[in-house]
């Protein structure tokens, strides 16, 4: 069994706090259901943990799940206890405080939980901005948790509303990417992917269908296809994968408005992938949280040759700090550096 984060432990500390219909938002171990009474609705942004999250509810405690903020389980003012857990992004949570209201029955109740080092005092003054009356009620296991009573109801929670438009531009061909709060990279070109798009126009791909892996808001397949388009070249349309609901329901929107083709689909990592495509392309996190975490990646690239053509190529940006040129050697092939520089590397391997 994975070890619960440290806010989880907080909310059991205090689960004579939950009254009445619950509501669980931002639930990252689903080991914390065993340990509550009674059942209600939880939500996830995270691939991974939703599908974990599924196999918990099966026992007596029924718990309906949600994946992401526009799930139709979410419907509004069927919960008398709210409990919040502190997002990794600051701007994510002014985004679950509201949906939080928007579920709120009458009368009910709000808690919020995150550690120190995540925060949270910060995040307190967000909470006090919707829920003055909010006052603190516990600290333990490094957390800090505030409860808010008799909180005020939102009339509307729209996904749409939150959604936001800038623009991406490089080798002049330019696109509208959608962004939405605790998406990577919102409101801007990450530095990472600028790098690799400029490679894919230097040395363009030879493939009739690509991958990109940790797609975020679907900017490298927007982007890559637009400039084939303005290159006068045949369209690659570009399949999507991402972890993230705010990312899978930005790619969708991307490509909708930019005219772009290929399939956007959840998975934590490569889980729920099939098939095969002569070419892969990817940015891929490495945190998780404020701490560093390249496991995603390395087992991506345990992975990934069973979804790589033979002979299909796979380019992948990293901070150049990072140890993965011996991993793509190990489970790809030959690996050459495109680009590198004190900030990034492009690598470029072909299967064996």
């Amino acid at each position: 069994m994975s070890v619960m984060p440290n806010s989880h432990e907080a909310l059991l500390r205090n689960r004579a706090r939950l009254s009445g219909r619950v509501a669980l938002l931002g639930v990252s171990s689903p080991a914390l259901l065993a340990e509550l009474p009674s059942g209600g609705l939880v939500m996830t942004e995270h691939a991974g943990c939703a599908s974990q999250l599924e196999g918990q509810v099966n026992g007596e405690a029924a718990w309906q799940v949600a994946f992401g903020y526009d799930h139709p389980a979410l419907t509004a003012g069927g919960f008398d206890t709210l409990v919040v857990f502190l997002p990794k992004a600051r701007a994510e949570l002014d985004l679950r405080l509201s949906l939080a209201r928007w579920l709120a029955a009458p009368g009910a109740s709000l808690i919020l939980l995150g550690e120190k080092k995540e925060g949270i005092a910060g995040a307190v003054k967000q909470l006090k901005a919707v829920a003055p009356q909010a006052g603190k009620i516990d600290s333990a296991r490094h957390c800090q948790v505030w409860l808010a009573d008799g909180i005020a109801p939102l009339a509307e929670f729209q996904l749409a509303d939150w959604m936001q438009w800038h623009a991406v531009t490089l080798a002049d061909t330019s696109i509208e990417v959608s962004g939405l709060p605790g998406i990577f990279s919102q409101g801007e070109l990450d530095g990472g992917t600028a790098v690799l798009l400029q490679t894919l126009a230097d040395l363009p791909m030879k493939a009739d269908r690509i991958l990109d892996f940790a797609c975020g808001a679907g900017v490298i397949g927007a982007w890559h296809q637009a400039w084939q388009k303005a290159q006068g070249r045949a369209v690659s349309p570009v399949d999507g994968v991402d972890v993230q609901s705010q990312a899978v329901i930005c790619a969708r929107a991307t490509y909708d408005r930019n005219g772009a083709e290929g399939t956007i689909i959840a998975s934590d990592g490569l889980a729920e992938v099939d098939g095969r495509w002569p070419a892969i392309v990817t940015n891929p996190p490495f945190h998780t949280g404020v701490k560093t975490d390249t496991s995603m990646t390395e087992n991506f690239l345990r992975d990934v040759s069973r979804h790589l053509q033979s002979r299909g190529e796979l380019r992948l940006v990293a901070n150049s700090f990072l140890p993965y040129e011996s991993l793509i050697q190990r489970f790809i092939g030959p690996v050459e550096r495109l680009v590198e520089d004190r900030r990034f590397t492009v690598y470029r391997a072909i299967r064996r």
